[in-house]
């Protein structure tokens, strides 16, 4: 039987180092550890992949470093619009929201509409509703926005109305956060939250709440959470594709990943990454940019997490 294992990513994308200090630097790294801290102490107990994933992504949603909860990106009209999902490698169960406002962390309302099994993936006024409904924290649209989220909203605008074309980073584009985990029984669960992209167009739905596009899983093969550019993980269909790789064409894990990100991915000259995990072995996390924020924690119960190419080993869990 394969080992417990968890990974996490926070966006691919990331930031030129000389862009935040040290200290955000170090304290973003610190909070991609507590994430990962709170889905292994689940693991540990013999809990659950799905609930594994679910309170990784809770913590990261809670932090303002990443575009996911507090923190996520506003759209053209300064507006947040929340979309997550979750899935079941077990039994392909999955639930997702999209254009939530209110509801303090979508993941949780993701994992909601997963358990009362009569919809997958419910959208705006009707999923914050049913969130209240089902007892989930709300809160007022406010507690998502950040100066940090607010400045880079007034840049990329300013940009706009001066005609000047200054392409945009890929932190400023987009941002996800996700999770992959597998069980002491050998189950494989996903799960991925994002606020999009900043300066989206209202109304915009990435990759990340669609099933088979963003996040994927299904015992036996992988678990993946993705991140980028959401237009073209959906018309790839990215997430389902790595597991038809491998389960189809006989890939590996590393292999697959590494094909759909370093080649079919990047032939349409954008961001990608992903973090994977697959029926036996480690967590796989491969990007094609500057950096991803990035952690796992092994079989063996190593924790290592990451911003840029180097890694940060945090010792055992």
């Amino acid at each position: 039987m394969a080992g417990i294992a968890l990974g996490l990513h926070g966006g691919c994308g990331t930031l030129e180092r000389s862009l935040q200090s040290e200290a955000d630097w170090a304290e973003s790294r610190e909070h991609m550890a507590q994430a990962l801290r709170a889905g292994w102490k689940i693991l540990r107990s013999g809990g659950t992949a799905l609930d594994a994933v679910q309170a990784t992504v809770v913590v990261m949603e809670d932090s303002p470093h990443f575009n996911a909860g507090h923190g996520a990106a506003l759209t053209a009209r300064a507006e947040h619009e929340l979309d997550a999902a979750i899935m079941d490698g077990n039994n392909l169960a999955a639930g997702a929201v999209c254009m939530v406002r209110r509801v303090r962390n979508p993941i949780e309302a993701a994992r909601a509409v997963l358990d009362g099994a009569t919809a997958v993936l419910l959208a705006g006024d009707a999923a914050d509703e049913f969130a209240a409904s089902v007892g989930l924290s709300m809160v007022d649209p406010s507690y998502f926005t950040t100066q940090r989220r607010i400045d880079a909203l007034r840049l990329l605008q300013q940009r706009a109305q001066s005609g000047a074309f200054v392409p945009a980073t890929e932190a400023e584009k987009h941002g996800t956060v996700g999770a992959v985990a597998r069980d002491d029984h050998g189950h494989l669960a996903a799960a991925t939250s994002t606020g999009g992209f900043n300066n989206k167009p209202p109304g915009r739905i990435g990759d990340s709440p669609i099933i088979g596009a963003g996040t994927y899983a299904q015992d036996g093969i992988c678990a993946v959470s993705c991140t980028g550019q959401g237009e073209i993980f959906i018309r790839r269909v990215a997430a389902y594709d790595l597991a038809a790789r491998m389960h189809y064409g006989g890939q590996s894990l590393q292999d697959a990943a590494n094909a759909l990100v370093f080649d079919t991915l990047a032939s349409h000259k954008i961001g990608a990454g992903m973090v994977t995990l697959g029926a036996t072995g480690n967590p796989f996390a491969p990007y094609n940019t500057l950096g991803m924020y990035r952690g796992w924690i092994t079989t063996e119960g190593d924790m290592t997490v990451a911003t840029h190419a180097e890694l940060h080993n945090i010792g055992k869990a």
